[in-house]
């Protein structure tokens, strides 16, 4: 590596931070920007998609790419993974079937153990044999009757709970319970946070915004400015990792690139009656952007649920899809949503639209009618490259020479996108090949 090297990466959500981590113990000087006072502000997660098996229209080639990522993600950052399993059911009106998930669900079960038998240390998601199980409807009343356990370990223990809340009459069987696990935000945040203050490769300046990039022969000059005023400084490799604002950093290095943003929310909600009950996720198909999309229902501590529904009313919105233009690669969101990521939102929109999302998730339990709201939303701007909504995987490309660009739409594809990032800066002579380590 060329002495004293300097990498700047803009941007501390998932990408930008794991970018730090996975460059450190190189040589070189990494200084990690973020315009917010903590990292991972951006767009909410809570699923780890070891499958991606919430989406039934994306490929199976994404499946089983989100399949081997999760795997990856659970191993680097294991403080961070909620060990609960998820289940997945169709409703009886959709046109769906759930046999129709079994090909898919056999090809990640066979994924699964072809990871476990190359490395054992793959086997983040239980056994193999377990990955997913179905239960027919008998089955499902029988097991429902049973008490619940305080400490649910086995399928049919974590299975119980979610038996006895849901309304299996408004559901096709069989249902499935699948090994998909959850990711924590706020551990993340905090994890990786007190990784990145202690690694003297790192820079961290949080609250700091970039105003402007220049190139000079083989640096980049990055002027950004902070509580303390105005700084510029030289580095030799730029990294964009801006997540829905990539598109202005590649506007400041006069690079064009075609992409969407959209605008997504996912709201909390607390039932007091669920206070002390551990459920698995609860997955309810549906036609995305329609009154009968998606219901997800995720699990937290003391009765608190995150619930996505994706319709118009709740998680999406009418005009919460954007796109970059000949003008400008980055998408120009509306106003209202920019208020919103910059400042707060209205009290009555947070109400309204979490009353939406409980009643959309209470067609299916319907006790969980009786919740209220919890907390503000989680909600943040998804990029998408290029012109595909239904891409899930990562995307990174190298338009200037040392300057990478990273795109990821799920957190579990940021190890990837990271380890792509080495390989560029080999492949351009900038550090040697370098033995691959694990983050933590």
């Amino acid at each position: 590596m060329k002495p004293n090297m300097r990498i700047a990466i803009i941007g501390g959500g998932v990408a930008g931070s794991t970018a730090a981590l996975r460059l450190s113990g190189l040589g070189a000087e990494i200084t990690l920007f973020e315009k917010a006072a903590d990292i991972s502000s951006g767009p909410p997660y809570c699923h780890l998609h070891a499958g991606g098996n919430l989406y039934r229209e994306i490929s199976d080639e994404q499946c089983l790419t989100l399949l081997r990522q999760s795997i990856d993600f659970a191993r680097a950052y294991p403080y961070t993974i909620d060990r609960r399993p998820t289940v997945i059911a169709l409703p009886v009106d959709d046109p769906g079937t759930p046999e129709a998930l079994l090909p898919r669900l056999d090809k990640l079960k066979k994924a699964y153990a072809e990871l476990i038998e190359s490395d054992l240390s793959n086997a983040v998601l239980g056994e193999c044999e377990a990955y997913y199980r179905l239960y027919d409807k008998q089955t499902a009343r029988t097991l429902g009757r049973r008490k619940p356990v305080a400490s649910p370990r086995t399928p049919d223990e974590w299975m119980i709970p979610a038996l006895q809340e849901l309304d299996l009459d408004a559901l096709q069987f069989p249902l499935v319970l699948v090994q998909e696990y959850g990711i924590n935000l706020f551990r993340y945040a905090a994890g990786v946070t007190l990784e990145l203050q202690v690694n003297e490769d790192v820079t961290l300046r949080l609250g700091t915004a970039v105003q402007s990039i220049e190139a000079c022969g083989d640096q980049w000059y990055v002027a950004y400015s902070d509580s303390e005023g105005a700084h510029s400084d030289a580095f030799d490799y730029l990294i964009n990792a801006s997540g829905f604002r990539t598109g202005s950093v590649d506007d400041l290095v006069g690079v064009r690139a075609e992409r969407m943003v959209e605008f997504k929310a996912s709201y909390i909600a607390k039932h007091d009656a669920y206070r002390g009950t551990l459920f698995p996720e609860i997955i309810i198909h549906g036609q995305r952007g329609t009154p009968k999309g998606m219901a997800q229902f995720t699990p937290y501590p003391g009765g608190y649920f995150q619930l996505h529904g994706m319709s118009r009313s709740i998680t999406l919105y009418d005009d919460g899809l954007a796109r970059s233009s000949d003008q400008s690669a980055q998408p120009q969101l509306e106003a209202h949503f920019i208020d919103k990521l910059d400042h707060a939102w209205q009290l009555s929109e947070i109400e309204t639209r979490t009353r939406s999302a409980i009643a959309h998730v209470a067609q299916f339990i319907p006790a969980f009618c009786c919740a209220h709201t919890g907390s503000k939303p989680l909600f943040g701007a998804q990029q998408i490259p290029g012109d595909d909504p239904t891409l899930r995987v990562a995307e990174v490309v190298f338009p200037l020479p040392r300057y990478a660009r990273c795109e990821i739409v799920k957190v579990s594809s940021a190890l990837d996108m990271a380890d792509a990032v080495l390989k560029q800066m080999v492949s351009e002579g900038i550090v040697e090949n370098p033995d691959k380590k694990q983050f933590v």
